[in-house]
C-alpha cells in the first residue's frame, strides 16, 4: 500500500472559495482514481489562503489487471459487422470464441485490460483536475494556457511507503512536479523538501504555516477569548468571520486593541458591523456594562514588537471608518428627530420592482393592509398604520445606505429618537422577521400585523405579475415571506382567512403555495405529506393556524392503534361503497335504519355512529380537533366487529341497500372530520 501527498501552491486563495476548492480537490482526484481502479483507504483535504493539500492513505499501488468478457456478433453475421467488432475491441479473429446460445452461434471475446502503476494514474487525474478545476472565478498570467483562481507557482506530487518516497513526475503549463513546497510568506519563505504528509505537516508549522483550516480557526477563538478574559471582557461570537479570519492567515496572532473614546457612544450594531465588514475585526464588549468598546484583529505574522505597530496601523484605519459611521449616525439622528417624512418621500424614487412600482407605493399598500390585519391580530389599526408607513423609512438614511444589513434595526433606532411609540420602533426591525429557522417570529401585536403586511403585499404583488419561484430559483425570496406567514400565524395561535387578504384572481394559486410551504414546515415536525393533504381537502384551508390544529390532531390519532386501524376500515367501507354505487347506478347516500338491521354488531354500529357524530358534530364547531379525531377512532372497534360479522351483500335487498347507505354514514362521519381518501397506506 502506498501514500499519496498533494499540494497545490498559489498567491493567495480568497477565504470564501477555500472550503470549496480543498472539498473539490478531493472529490475531484479521489473519483478519477477509483474510475481508474486505483482504490484507497481514506483521503483528507486541507486549506491555506496560499494551498490545497490532499492526503491519500492505504493507496493500491497499481490498477488490476481485468478481464472482461464481451458478447459480439452472430457467427454467420455479415464480416463487415465482425470487423467493426474486433477493431472496437482492438482484438483479432483468433481472439474470439464461438458459443452456441439459444439464439444462435455468437462470437465472445475475452478482453483483458493490463493494471497500470499507481504514479502514471496519478499523474494523468491530477493534470486533468488542475486543468479543469471549477474555481467560482479564474484567471490566466504570464504567457500560460493555465487558468486558475491566482497564479499557481508549484505542483507537490509525490508517494510515500516503507520502502520510501518518490516524485510522482508531470507537468502542467510548465509548472513541474515535485517534492517542495514553501513556508510562511514573510516568516520562512524558503524552499522545504519533504517525503510524506507527516514530515510536510510538522515542517510546515516550523515553518509558520499551520495546514488545518479548524486549528487556526480554534487556535483564533481560544486566545481572543483568553486575552478578553484576562482583561474583564468577551468576545462576540461570530461563526462566519472566525470562519473567513481563518481564511485569510497561515500563521494566525490574536491582537486586541481599544475603540476610540469618541466612538463608543455609537450603537453596538453599527460598531460591530462597521468593524466586521470593513476591517474583519471582532468585536469585544465590556463584561459589566455590555458597550463594546475593543476590538480584535488577527495577524499573519509575529512582529519584534509584539504587534504594537500593526494595533496602532489598524487602530488608526478603523478610526477612519467609524468617523465615517459616526457622520452618518449623527445626520441621521437630526432628521429622526426633525422630519422623518424627508425620508417617506425619498422612497418615491426608491424601485421596488420594475413592474411593482417604487418602495413609496408599497409601504402605501402595506399601511392599508396593516389597518385592515389589525383586528384580527389584536393591533390598535392606527399604530399598525403608522408602523406600517414608518417601517422601511430608514432605507433613505445614511447608515443603511453604507450597511444595508442594519435595515430595520437602525429604523428602531431613529423611530425611537423620533419619539414616536416603542411599539412602532420594534415594528420597524422585526417587521422583516423571521429571515430564516434560527430567527424569532415576531409576537407583539403591531411587529405582527407590520410582519404580516410586509410579506403578504410582496407575494400579492409578485403574483400579480407572473413572478412566481420556479425549480430552485427564487429570486424575490417569496417562499422565505410565505414561510414567515406560516411561522407567524401558528407561533402566535392566530385566526386568519388567507382568502380574505388576496387577490380573488390569484387566491388559488397562491393558497396551493401556502399549502406547498407548510407541508416542508410540517415535515420537518414529523407530519406526513398525505395528513396535511387530508386536511387540505376540506372547508376553511386558508387558514393555516386550523389547518395546522387538524392536522397535528390527525397526526396523532393515526399514531394510535385505533387510529391506524380506523383507517383500514374506513377505506374498505369506501371501497365497498364505491363499487356498490358504480355498479348499481345509484348513490347510497342516505336512509340508513337501524329497524332494518338484522343483527346486533349492526345495532351497535348504528349507535356508535350517532355517538360520534354528535360529539364530532360540537367538537367540530368548537374547533376542538383532538376530540374530533378521538370521536371519530372510537368508531375502530366497532366497524371491526361489524365487518367480520356482516355480509353486505345480503340476499335481501332492503337489508343490501340499507347495509350500503351504513357504510355511507360510515364515510361522511368521518369525512366531517378529514379526506381520509387522502391518506396513503
Amino acid at each position: 500500500m502506498t501514500d499519496l501527498l498533494i499540494e497545490l501552491f498559489s498567491e493567495e486563495i480568497p477565504a470564501r472559495m477555500q472550503t470549496r476548492a480543498a472539498n473539490d480537490l478531493k472529490k475531484l482526484v479521489t473519483d478519477g482514481m477509483v474510475e481508474a481502479g486505483l482504490t484507497y483507504a481514506s483521503a483528507a483535504a486541507f486549506s491555506t489562503p496560499r494551498r490545497l493539500t490532499l492526503t491519500v492513505e492505504g493507496m493500491l499501488d497499481a490498477s488490476p489487471t481485468t478481464v472482461v468478457e464481451r458478447k459480439g456478433p452472430k457467427a454467420d453475421a455479415p464480416e463487415k459487422a465482425i470487423d467493426g467488432f474486433l477493431r472496437g475491441a482492438g482484438l483479432t479473429r483468433d481472439d474470439l470464441e464461438e458459443r452456441e446460445t439459444p439464439k444462435g452461434n455468437i462470437f465472445f471475446a475475452k478482453i483483458t485490460k493490463e493494471g497500470r502503476p499507481a504514479a502514471d494514474i496519478v499523474a494523468e487525474v491530477l493534470e486533468r483536475t488542475i486543468r479543469n478545476f471549477p474555481w467560482p472565478k479564474s484567471m490566466r498570467w504570464g504567457n500560460g494556457t493555465l487558468k486558475w483562481v491566482r497564479p499557481l507557482h508549484s505542483i507537490l506530487c509525490m508517494t510515500s511507503s516503507e520502502e520510501g518516497a518518490s516524485v510522482v513526475p508531470f507537468e502542467v503549463d510548465g509548472i513541474i512536479s515535485g517534492n517542495t513546497t514553501h513556508g510562511h510568506r514573510f516568516l520562512s519563505p524558503d524552499s522545504i523538501t519533504v517525503n510524506n504528509f507527516d514530515s510536510y505537516t510538522s515542517k510546515l508549522k516550523s515553518a509558520h504555516v499551520v495546514l488545518d483550516a479548524q486549528e487556526r480557526a480554534d487556535a483564533i477563538w481560544n486566545d481572543a477569548t483568553n486575552q478578553a478574559f484576562a482583561t474583564g471582557f468577551e468576545v462576540v461570537e461570530d461563526a462566519g468571520l472566525l470562519a473567513e479570519v481563518a481564511g485569510l492567515v497561515e500563521w494566525p496572532v490574536v491582537l486586541m486593541g481599544e475603540i476610540g473614546e469618541g466612538f463608543l457612544g455609537l450603537p453596538a450594531e453599527v460598531l460591530q458591523t462597521s468593524m466586521r465588514e470593513h476591517q474583519k475585526f471582532f468585536s469585544v464588549r465590556n463584561a459589566t456594562t455590555g458597550r463594546i468598546e475593543r476590538f480584535i484583529t488577527v495577524a499573519n505574522r509575529t512582529t519584534a514588537d509584539n504587534g504594537a505597530t500593526i494595533l496602532a496601523g489598524n487602530k488608526k484605519v478603523l478610526s477612519a471608518r467609524l468617523a465615517d459611521a459616526k457622520f452618518f449616525w449623527e445626520n441621521d439622528l437630526r432628521v429622526a428627530k426633525s422630519d422623518m417624512s424627508v425620508w417617506l418621500k425619498s422612497l418615491e424614487n426608491v424601485t421596488f420592482h420594475n413592474k411593482l412600482g417604487t418602495q413609496a407605493e408599497l409601504v402605501n399598500s402595506m399601511a392599508t393592509l396593516a389597518r385592515e390585519l389589525a383586528p384580527a391580530v389584536g393591533a390598535d389599526p392606527d399604530m399598525a398604520e403608522k408602523a406600517a408607513r414608518l417601517a422601511k423609512a430608514d432605507l433613505s438614511s445614511e447608515m443603511v445606505y453604507e450597511f444595508p444589513e442594519l435595515q430595520g434595526l437602525m429604523g428602531r433606532y431613529y423611530i425611537e429618537a423620533s419619539g414616536e411609540d416603542a411599539q412602532i420602533a420594534a415594528a420597524a426591525e422585526e417587521h422583516y422577521a423571521p429571515l430564516g429557522p434560527s430567527d424569532d417570529a415576531p409576537t407583539a401585536p403591531v411587529s405582527i400585523t407590520v410582519s404580516l403586511a410586509e410579506k403578504l403585499e410582496k407575494l400579492n404583488g409578485f403574483w400579480s405579475i407572473d413572478e412566481k419561484p420556479t425549480g430552485s430559483k427564487d429570486p424575490f425570496a417569496l417562499r422565505r415571506a410565505a414561510l414567515g406567514i406560516i411561522r407567524i400565524v401558528i407561533e402566535n395561535d392566530l385566526a386568519l382567512s388567507l382568502n380574505a387578504v388576496m387577490p380573488t384572481e390569484h387566491a388559488d394559486s397562491l393558497l396551493s403555495f401556502f399549502h406547498d410551504r407548510l407541508k416542508i414546515y410540517l415535515k420537518d415536525q414529523g407530519i406526513r405529506h398525505d395528513i396535511i393533504d387530508a386536511c387540505v381537502a376540506m372547508d376553511g384551508n386558508d387558514d393555516i393556524n386550523l389547518l395546522v390544529k387538524r392536522a397535528r390532531a390527525l397526526s396523532e390519532t393515526l399514531e394510535t392503534d385505533d387510529g391506524e386501524n380506523l383507517i383500514q376500515g374506513f377505506k374498505r367501507a369506501n371501497n365497498i361503497l364505491s363499487q356498490a354505487e358504480a355498479a348499481d347506478g345509484v348513490e347510497y347516500s342516505y336512509g340508513a335504519d337501524v329497524k332494518f338491521a338484522e343483527t346486533d354488531e349492526e345495532r351497535t354500529l348504528f349507535g356508535a355512529l350517532d355517538t360520534s357524530e354528535a360529539t364530532i358534530k360540537l367538537a367540530m364547531e368548537a374547533q376542538d380537533f383532538a376530540s374530533a379525531m378521538s370521536a371519530m377512532a372510537t368508531l375502530r372497534t366497532p366497524i371491526d366487529t361489524f365487518f367480520e360479522a356482516v355480509q353486505i351483500n345480503s340476499d335481501n335487498p332492503t337489508v343490501r341497500r340499507n347495509r350500503l347507505n351504513l357504510l355511507s354514514r360510515i364515510r361522511t362521519v368521518c369525512s366531517s372530520v378529514a379526506d381520509l381518501t387522502k391518506i396513503e397506506g
